[in-house]
């Protein structure tokens, strides 16, 4: 039997070196932990079930081990479609929509993934929300516990009301300012 560490490790390994593909990965673990008579589905649901468990090692690692005291936030599309096809999407109806994304210069049905990222690369934080959702309204709830006090981010988070907001919390939201800002 494959103990839940074992389980643990592998995910790690799997994180570390980027396989995204699970029967890939799958065929990988075999090498390390032999027929155990653990087949691949049985694998992923009990490592579906130690997610809780990974995120607080998540958590544990953040607050010992990054020294940062400034974190980068930005967004990114989660396209589920090609664009020709986002009217006609049926997958995630309820809960996902089309939205444009400006620096891509394309429309795109899917979600938007927001991170709160420090500046040595390690994700602090993130939100997944429809694709319409914008920028600013997800900023507190990234932001929430976080040990960062300054936190860089692009055009899209630029609301003098929000900065407002968060320095009333403790944190110091730096964004550039637009062409018509003073």
């Amino acid at each position: 039997m494959v103990s839940d560490i074992s389980i643990l490790v592998l995910l790690v390994l799997q994180a570390e070196v980027g396989i995204k593909s699970q029967r890939k990965f799958y065929r990988i673990c075999q090498l390390f932990i032999g027929d155990t008579g653990l087949v691949r589905t049985r694998f992923y649901r009990r490592a579906r079930y130690l997610i809780p468990l990974l995120k607080l090692i998540h958590q544990w690692r953040a607050d010992h081990f990054l020294h940062d005291d400034t974190a980068i936030i930005d967004s990114f599309p989660l396209s589920l479609y090609l664009p020709i096809r986002n009217l006609k999407a049926k997958v995630f109806k309820e809960e996902a929509d089309i939205s444009y994304n400006p620096s891509k210069r394309m429309w795109f049905y899917g979600f938007k993934v927001h991170m709160l990222v420090t500046l040595s690369g390690f994700i602090v934080n993130y939100v997944v929300t429809p694709a319409s959702v914008h920028d600013s309204q997800v900023v507190e709830e990234l932001v929430e516990n976080s040990r960062y006090p300054y936190a860089l981010a692009v055009l899209g988070y630029s609301s003098e009301s929000l900065k407002q907001k968060l320095s009333q919390s403790g944190y110091c939201l730096w964004t550039p300012l637009r062409q018509n800002m003073s």
